[in-house]
């Protein structure tokens, strides 16, 4: 438990013993699920947690409470690591009344089988809501990433809760605070966590950041991550840019998918000829051995990409196909790429690649494409310093 004001307090809990967030994202420092108390004539709860947590969290509740009733238990977003908990507390608190969106009270149902006597509030858009001194105004985020979502800005000390907006990966320590260098630790985390889970709906956020603009914001108050209280712009500038599908930085993602190593050697190759034409920014990634989520995470952040990788059932080597599709399905675009192919009788990774390239919006080859016949040729090598030269160009 943590004071972010005088009246607003944070009880949040940190779970290290997962191991995969959502079934899939891998979380070795593990992820905080994040809850708050705003105490006035009326005390409001924002959120829940995932019932993982749901002991630890609970007694940190009712530490922070001690005698106080919860008047209000305000439900930003029903996804369960956020949701577990909401039958429990209408249990505890009866007469408290639930907050939430209209689409928020039409899933309910199939989450939980609640008392039919607990009072509900449905919300409309910028509608208010005073408990004392402070004031609640509901901002709807649908598809930000799931229909029902609503962010809360509270007026009198200007903090937006946003939901899973603005959310990373990591514990970062258990704190609610970032350190020193802090905002680096977090946009590593913060990119992959938003890329993978909410970056499909750029145009959504997009919405969203532009009703925040018309706020006068001094803190961001997420559902899982660290509290935002200073330099507020960079954190908005980075979802403003993910939101837009801008590159982050100028350089070259180079992800491969090779079998018997020979297709890292021509990636490891034109890593080097990169090199040599001034471009230092060159990161190389192994689809089959590191994290393919935040193999996806890099391609968003940078200007440009090279995919490298071997022929296989006809088609393209599996951990490229798989993280290419990836791409797509997160709406990956404004991106020069391009092609290096390894088969050793009859490739097939360009074409296949090719394909799956044509479904994304704005994608422009660079030729030329490189087609290897199992191991490299002079005249493989002549191929990948014209693709170096041609993509440090463009």
């Amino acid at each position: 438990m943590e004071k972010i004001t005088d009246s607003i307090l944070y009880i949040g809990v940190s779970d290290k013993d997962i191991d995969l967030f959502e079934g899939q994202y891998k979380v070795p420092k593990g992820i905080s699920y994040n809850s708050y108390i705003i105490e006035d004539e009326k005390t409001v709860l924002m959120d829940t947690v995932d019932h993982r947590k749901s002991l630890e969290w609970l007694d940190e509740l009712r530490k922070a409470l001690g005698d106080r009733k919860i008047d209000y238990l305000v439900i930003s977003h029903l996804e369960p690591d956020h949701s577990a908990n909401i039958k429990k507390i209408t249990e505890l608190y009866p007469e408290i009344t639930l907050i939430g969106s209209e689409k928020t009270f039409s899933m309910l149902p199939q989450f939980f089988d609640i008392n039919p006597n607990i009072k509900k509030h449905a919300v409309k858009e910028g509608e208010t809501l005073q408990i004392g001194k402070h004031i609640l105004q509901f901002f709807m985020a649908p598809m930000v990433h799931w229909p029902e979502v609503m962010v809360t800005y509270e007026k009198t000390e200007k903090i937006l809760f946003t939901a899973d907006g603005f959310g990373t990966f990591d514990c970062f320590n258990g704190t609610t605070n970032i350190e020193e260098n802090g905002s680096e630790l977090w946009v590593d985390e913060a990119r992959r966590y938003y890329i993978n889970i909410v970056g499909k709906y750029g145009m959504q956020v997009q919405m969203l950041l532009k009703k925040a603009g018309t706020l006068d914001i001094k803190t961001i108050c997420p559902l899982h991550g660290p509290i935002l209280k200073e330099n507020l712009s960079y954190y908005i500038g980075k979802y403003d840019k993910w939101s837009k599908y801008e590159q982050e930085k100028q350089g070259i993602l180079v992800a491969v998918a090779s079998i018997h190593g020979n297709t890292m050697k021509a990636a490891k190759k034109i890593v080097e000829l990169i090199k040599e034409q001034g471009e230092n920014n060159v990161k190389i990634m192994d689809l089959a051995r590191e994290d393919m989520h935040e193999a996806v995470a890099q391609a968003f952040k940078y200007s440009k990409l090279i995919l490298a990788a071997s022929s296989y059932n006809m088609g393209v080597f599996t951990p490229m196909e798989i993280f290419l599709n990836t791409l797509k399905n997160k709406n990956y675009q404004n991106r020069k790429i391009g092609i290096i192919e390894n088969g050793s009788w009859a490739p097939s990774a360009g074409k296949t690649m090719q394909a799956i390239l044509s479904e994304m919006k704005t994608i422009e080859l660079v030729n030329p494409q490189v087609t290897i016949k199992t191991t490299l040729t002079e005249e493989n090598k002549q191929q990948l310093e014209q693709l170096a030269i041609n993509i440090y160009k463009t």
